[in-house]
């Protein structure tokens, strides 16, 4: 004879949808920004002089910039490094909580950090000129799409 089942708490499905944190379009963001920062980070806090003189590696823009400042450069450099860590961290355990915070503080310090850089041009190139703003404008957006994606519905 068969024994009834007795009702109790259901089994979660082996297979969960995925968190919004999870979504690809999400990870993508976060490790271009980790991968970004923590370069910037370790190059800036460990070869000061090298960051100033030769960062980004292709065009050398940092030293068109205010006087070398070895203290300035390590300190951001290990700002850098710190946000790095965030967003590799954001990756390896994402959350709302973690993500969102994290993507509007940087967007919040790349937009004064554009905003510097578009009002001290001179001694650039056109091209070159062309290519830091973009660059500079795609931190801001990088870290807004998590942001937007993960806004309550």
């Amino acid at each position: 004879m068969a024994t009834a089942r007795k009702p109790g708490p259901r089994r979660k499905s082996a297979r969960r949808p995925a968190a919004p944190a999870r979504s690809p379009l999400v990870r993508i963001c976060l490790a271009v920004l980790a991968v970004s920062a923590l370069t910037i980070g370790v190059l800036a806090s460990f070869v000061p002089e090298t960051f100033y003189e030769d960062y980004p590696f292709f065009s050398s823009w940092v030293h068109l910039l205010p006087p070398y400042n070895e203290h300035l450069i390590r300190d951001g450099g290990g700002l850098y490094l710190g946000f790095g860590l965030l967003f590799a961290w954001s990756l390896i355990r994402p959350s709302v909580e973690l993500i969102v915070p994290v993507c509007i503080a940087w967007a919040l310090a790349q937009v004064l950090h554009f905003a510097f850089h578009i009002d001290h041009l001179e001694g650039f190139t056109t091209t070159d000129s062309i290519a830091q703003t973009i660059g500079l404008a795609a931190f801001v957006v990088l870290a807004l799409i998590p942001v937007a994606a993960l806004k309550p519905k």
